[in-house]
């Protein structure tokens, strides 16, 4: 099921704690799904990412095991 943008504009969406002063950053938000909503911390009205649990999950474990660089 995918949201509209009103409906992902009302998810509670949480900032880095390493985002530093600037609001240099993205926010993330879980969906009702457990996916995820990405946007742009300096422009919340722009467009918004998601992905599915997995996709999500894949991320994560890259990161995890550093495969990101």
């Amino acid at each position: 099921m995918e949201l509209t943008p009103t409906e992902l504009a009302t998810l509670t969406y949480r900032k880095a704690s390493f985002s530093g002063p600037h609001d240099n950053c993205v926010e993330v938000a879980e969906l009702p799904s457990g996916g995820r909503a990405v946007r742009n911390s300096k422009r919340p009205e722009a467009a918004t990412v998601t992905f599915t649990t997995g996709e999500w999950d894949a991320f994560i474990k890259g990161v995890k095991a550093n495969e990101f660089g």
